[in-house]
């Protein structure tokens, strides 16, 4: 049992230097700086909530003094001169850094792998995706090199990594949290997310990034109550959506099985189970994908352009699809934006929560045969809705397949409510163990 700030992050540290090699979660590992924060955090020089908490931070935040790649080839030296928004709170809070978390390349694609950092993979099964594109992020803590990690989610970047690697994640409300110092897929959808192994140490982090940026004009200037004190309020009461169609449709029966598990959980801990309809969640994947790739394209047109070779060719198979968006599909994709935010806003009315597998199946081999287009469509079938409209969702671990992969559980919510979504979170990880639940070559 180590009891020392800097024990605890010489063991994690010492854990990802052994897995790393085989599992690529971290594109650099920050060793001896992390070793020295830790031993301030002893001599009670770092205080802050955090204090001595080590993270790993997805490597399209920047972090002063090191690289930020985001994974690409042509970002290698990109050194960073200061420290993104969340960076800097989280440093204040008196967290420490062991590295850069590998992720897929550009922010954009559910496999993971990049040209910096190679081919990410599952701690679970290293022969299955790791989720993404914040794969490193999600695996760094699944495996235990780090207590928490921050990553981005534009679609469900960080609920589809943290569903397949068995941890904790959340997506904030776009614009909760400030995204100035991250390198962006869409602007609009984008959001920086924090990932633990459980739903309390998820809103310990968050409640330290999240909070207005008056220079980031993505930032909203939403106030977040001191949540934190009632974290373990329970859910009695509080009603929770069961989508009728499309969710549950592709779900594999495990996952089916897992997930109506954690309905009956759910409604044991007092929660009310509620039948609704959401007709327009279908459309929504597709709406949003045409938005996103034509944003991710004009992102980087003079590159898709001029020199397509420096990005790897499967990102840029995928990307390209983002020149075909016409400016009519665009502005049909924001008019049923407007009205899918009214169909939630509806809905939020009658339930507290919606609930869905996080994604339909546990984690596909890495070469199953299927493009990243079609891969990451597939994985990504319950987490765009949200996404596109902008509300916040938490995945949580809820079972284990028939081949020992674990799966998720997705909670939504309204604007804003993150403070829901997390005591949800405790209260079902309070009669669950999931959460705890650790690959074999962990322990190894």
């Amino acid at each position: 049992m180590t009891n020392t700030h800097r024990e605890r992050a010489e063991a994690q540290l010492d854990r990802a230097e052994r897995l790393n090699p085989q599992l690529h979660a971290l594109i650099s590992i920050q060793r001896d700086t992390a070793l020295a924060a830790a031993d301030a955090a002893d001599r009670g020089e770092r205080p802050g909530p955090l204090q001595g908490m080590t993270l790993s931070i997805k490597d399209n935040i920047d972090m002063a003094g090191l690289p930020t790649t985001a994974g690409a080839d042509f970002l290698r030296d990109a050194v960073s001169a200061q420290d993104a928004t969340v960076v800097a709170r989280l440093r204040a809070a008196g967290a420490v850094f062991v590295g850069k978390a590998n992720m897929a390349e550009l922010a954009f694609g559910s496999r993971s792998y990049s040209a910096v950092g190679g081919q990410c993979r599952n701690p679970w099964n290293p022969a299955r995706i790791p989720g993404g594109s914040s794969g490193g992020s999600a695996v760094s803590v699944a495996a235990g090199m780090c207590t928490a990690s921050l990553g981005t989610d534009t679609g469900g970047s960080v609920r589809l990594p943290s569903a397949i690697n068995g941890v904790t994640g959340l997506r904030a409300t776009q614009g909760r949290i400030p995204s100035r110092g991250s390198l962006p897929v869409s602007a609009g959808h984008d959001t920086i997310g924090p990932i633990a192994r459980d739903a309390a140490g998820v809103a310990a982090v968050f409640a330290v990034v999240a909070g207005h940026d008056p220079l980031d004009e993505t930032s909203a200037d939403a106030p977040l109550p001191d949540f934190l004190p009632q974290l373990h309020a329970g859910i009695a009461g509080r009603r929770i959506g069961i989508p009728r169609t499309h969710y549950f449709e592709q779900a594999e029966p495990a996952v089916v099985a897992a997930v109506q598990q954690a309905m009956r959980t759910l409604e044991a801990l007092g929660a009310r189970l509620v039948d609704v309809d959401l007709p327009m969640a279908a459309d929504a994947h597709r709406h949003m994908s045409r938005m996103v790739f034509a944003d991710i394209c004009q992102l980087h047109l003079d590159r898709l352009q001029h020199q397509p070779q420096t990005i790897t060719a499967s990102v840029v198979e995928r990307m390209r699809h983002g020149l075909d968006v016409t400016g009519l599909q665009y502005a049909e994709a924001v008019a049923f934006k407007r009205t899918w935010q009214q169909q939630l806003r509806e809905l939020f009315g009658r339930v507290d929560l919606l609930l869905s597998p996080t994604t339909p199946t546990s984690a596909p081999p890495i070469e199953d045969g299927h493009n990243l287009l079609d891969a990451t469509r597939a994985a990504t079938r319950n987490t765009y809705a949200g996404a596109f409209g902008g509300i916040p969702g938490l995945s949580l671990p809820c079972g284990l397949s028939g081949e020992d992969l674990p799966i998720g559980l997705q909670l939504e919510a309204a604007w804003w409510q993150e403070p829901l979504l997390l005591q949800a979170g405790v209260a079902y990880q309070g009669r669950t163990h999931f959460h705890q639940l650790q690959p074999a070559m962990v322990a190894g």
